[in-house]
């Protein structure tokens, strides 16, 4: 799924990103480690991969975060 960087702490790692709908979606620390990445900034076009949110039906979480490759 693609989305836009939206917020990036680079202390923290986490940040949210924007679905192509205008939908937000934080992030943690693992899943912008998954990707690989060593920096994010916002507007940058990025890939993800979301799963189910444990006890939070309909909810999702995004388990990884890499660049866009076009």
């Amino acid at each position: 799924m693609q989305a836009t960087a939206y917020t990036y702490d680079p202390k923290t790692r986490a940040g949210s990103v924007l679905l192509d709908d205008g939908t937000p979606l934080p992030f943690d620390a693992a899943a912008f480690d998954a990707g690989g990445l060593r920096l994010l900034r916002p507007g940058q076009r990025v890939r993800i991969e979301v799963e189910p949110a444990e006890g939070a039906p309909g909810e999702r979480r995004v388990v990884l975060v890499t660049l866009q490759t076009f």
